[in-house]
C-alpha cells in the first residue's frame, strides 16, 4: 500500500461542537494516522494519513462533520505519506 497524506484546513462553524473529538473517532474507526487540532482563527486543522481511497472517505466526511457542525470550507494539500504518525490524536 502506498500512503498518501493530506493537510486539511476546515472552517466554518467547526469549534465548540466536538468537531476534533469525532473527527478523531472516524479516523481511528477508518485506520488513518495522523492528528487533529482547532486553529487561534476558528478553524480546524488536520493531517490524514493512509490509503488514499480512504483518506477520501474521511474526506467526504469532513464536509459535513457531526451533526452540531456547519462546514463552509474543506481546503485539502496533498503530499505524500511518511509512516510517521502511530495513530490518530487531537493535538494541542
Amino acid at each position: 500500500m502506498t500512503a498518501v497524506r493530506a493537510h486539511v484546513f476546515i472552517s466554518g462553524y467547526v469549534q465548540g461542537v466536538n468537531f476534533r473529538f469525532y473527527t478523531r473517532q472516524q479516523a481511528r474507526l477508518l485506520g488513518l494516522w495522523g492528528w487533529v487540532r482547532n486553529m487561534p482563527d476558528g478553524r480546524v486543522e488536520a493531517v490524514f494519513e493512509g490509503e488514499r481511497a480512504v483518506v477520501d472517505r474521511i474526506l467526504e466526511w469532513c464536509h459535513h462533520g457531526p451533526p452540531s457542525a456547519s462546514v463552509e470550507g474543506v481546503e485539502t494539500a496533498w503530499e505524500e505519506g511518511t509512516g510517521s504518525f502511530k495513530g490518530f490524536e487531537i493535538v494541542a
